[in-house]
């Protein structure tokens, strides 16, 4: 009996490393989104430099949320 009770892990390091990988997946996938958003921007105000005020403002917007959400993200699985 009490060699069944030492043979299970402890119920919190497979959240922990579960809860690790989340967080990980949240960051790449927000730095991604950041990346992808930044070569989008660059490409447009090369084909079209008139518009590039336009342009930088979107992309910011759209990086600030992807940064936000990959946040959220963090937290939530913390």
């Amino acid at each position: 009996m009490a060699q069944a009770a030492a043979s299970h892990a402890e119920p919190g390091v497979a959240t922990g490393i579960s809860g690790n990988i989340v967080g990980a997946l949240a960051g790449f996938g927000a730095a991604l989104a950041v990346g992808l958003i930044g070569s989008k921007a660059a490409e447009a105000v090369g084909r079209n430099p008139g518009a590039f005020g336009n342009i930088l403002t979107l992309s910011i917007i759209g990086m600030a949320l992807a940064e936000g959400l990959g946040i959220i993200a963090f937290f939530a699985v913390k």
